[in-house]
């Protein structure tokens, strides 16, 4: 009987690292049909995450549903219960970083009409890049329990903010230089920001792999460099 809750459990647990998985892939490619979305005004790509985004929120609903009744029923300790909450905190990120690629796709329908130079667009697709490499270590990160890769995410989010303090003046200049400009740079400005976003909710499953791992937070404040005035804008409205 000991051994068939034992087995018991660490299926439950497998379970939960399943579907983590399943959500970071989701989230994965979101994000990087977002992005492609947003440099070749693909709306049709761009309505396909969207719409992907209702699969990453049942996922989510799912994984809080099955830790709850995980610590519940099984009344984890150590290493065990850490797993559990990490798995919750990481669901979280993982739900948020789809809204995020879904409100990308959303500024790209609402810009599929404008006619713009595609080098206005290239800077937010080399910030987007970057960001997808991020996800994509952390999420491997997490699959390994790899702390140093998780830091190593975690400290590359002060050159993410950095990029996209470079990025508002740019855009900020393309504005100032030509009015009819103003709309289409405002969508890339929070699609901007909403990458950047992004980025912060890989260095926060950074940080749940340390608390796993360790089952301490991280002692030190995160690496920030986003200085805009602009980052005090809501992005999570999409036109």
């Amino acid at each position: 009987m000991s051994e068939h809750i034992v087995t018991s459990y660490d299926n439950d647990l497998d379970d939960l690292r399943r579907s983590i998985s399943e959500m970071g892939g989701v989230a994965e490619k979101m994000m990087a049909d977002a992005s492609q979305a947003l440099v070749r005004r693909d709306t049709v790509l761009a309505q396909a995450v969207i719409a992907a985004d209702k699969r990453l929120d049942v996922l989510q609903r799912e994984i809080e549903e099955r830790a709850v009744l995980l610590i519940a029923r099984r009344q984890p300790l150590a290493i065990d219960l850490r797993e559990t909450i990490s798995a919750i905190r990481v669901s979280g990120d993982l739900e948020r970083i789809g809204d995020l690629a879904k409100n990308i796709a959303k500024r790209v329908v609402a810009i599929s009409d404008q006619a713009q130079a595609q080098k206005i667009v290239l800077g937010v697709q080399h910030m987007s890049d970057l960001v997808q490499e991020q996800l994509k270590d952390v999420l491997d990160a997490y699959a390994s329990r790899d702390t140093t890769s998780a830091h190593d995410v975690w400290e590359r989010d002060g050159a993410i903010d950095a990029l996209y303090n470079s990025l508002f003046r740019e855009l900020l200049t393309y504005m100032m230089e030509d009015p009819r400009n103003i709309s289409f740079c405002t969508h890339l400005l929070f699609c901007a920001k909403n990458v950047e976003r992004i980025g912060d909710h890989t260095t926060n499953i950074a940080e749940t792999i340390h608390y796993l791992a360790t089952g301490e937070t991280l002692a030190i404040e995160r690496p920030k460099n986003d200085a805009s005035n602009y980052a005090t804008v809501s992005p999570g409205t999409a036109a």
